[in-house]
């Protein structure tokens, strides 16, 4: 599969059809009773962490269509380091900030120059790598559900993710030069899209779900040799 320009140029795309309904009814179901941590509010749950453990979607973000979508992107030996899953519903409808995805999933706390804001998730070591660490990753959201402008649909700055950090007295000035993109995305279909991205989604306007698998690959080696991945 070569790479998409769009990925290249502007740091996602939208690919239709990559999943099929019946498969996506089964996904749902695996989510619905599968073990891994739950993010709530109240009995609602927003999201989840560490789904990589459950077999089933580990088999998932191995599945050869999504490699070659992942290796067109990042290149060869990729492999998927963490996995989320969000949704939004009528009591769990929250809004998120303008953000890039800094963050990675690690084995173990190690000290090294230039590796920062450690943190622990849901048992897991998480750290923030140089940028050129990131830049090598992509990242595939698999959509169990419509994505449409009413229901808090992921919303981009194209071609943010080649602008290394971003620092948030930037911000003002990125979103006045760059038009905004809302990533309308029908259910089955897969965005994909560079961490350094900057994104954001606001509040649905019609509160449903809105359920996301989101998968984290990056290419082999690219860890310093004192640091493994979490979902080795």
């Amino acid at each position: 599969m070569p790479l998409s320009p769009d990925i290249a140029s502007d740091g996602f795309a939208i690919i239709p059809d990559m999943i099929a309904p019946s498969e996506v009814a089964g996904l749902i179901n695996i989510v619905d009773n599968a073990g891994f941590f739950r993010s709530k509010r109240g009995e609602a749950v927003f999201g989840g962490r560490n789904i990589l453990a459950t077999l089933d979607i580990a088999s998932l973000a191995n599945e050869p269509r999504l490699f070659d979508l992942v290796e067109s992107i990042i290149g060869p030996n990729a492999r998927a380091v963490r996995g989320l899953f969000f949704d939004k519903t009528p009591s769990a409808n929250w809004p998120v900030a303008w953000h890039q995805d800094l963050t990675l999933a690690v084995a173990e706390r190690v000290e090294i120059e230039g590796w920062t804001a450690w943190s622990l998730k849901a048992g897991v070591h998480h750290v923030q790598p140089p940028s050129d660490i990131l830049e090598r990753m992509a990242t595939l959201r698999i959509q169990l559900d419509d994505s449409d402008a009413d229901n808090g649909p992921l919303r981009v700055l194209p071609g943010t993710h080649r602008m290394g950090r971003i620092k948030a007295t930037q911000l003002t000035a990125l979103r006045a030069e760059i038009s905004e993109q809302a990533c309308i995305a029908p259910i089955g279909s897969v965005l994909a899209f560079k961490p350094l991205l900057l994104h954001a989604s606001s509040a649905a306007k019609s509160p449903r779900h809105r359920r996301v698998i989101h998968l984290e690959y990056a290419p082999a080696g690219l860890l310093p040799p004192e640091l493994s991945w979490a979902s080795a």
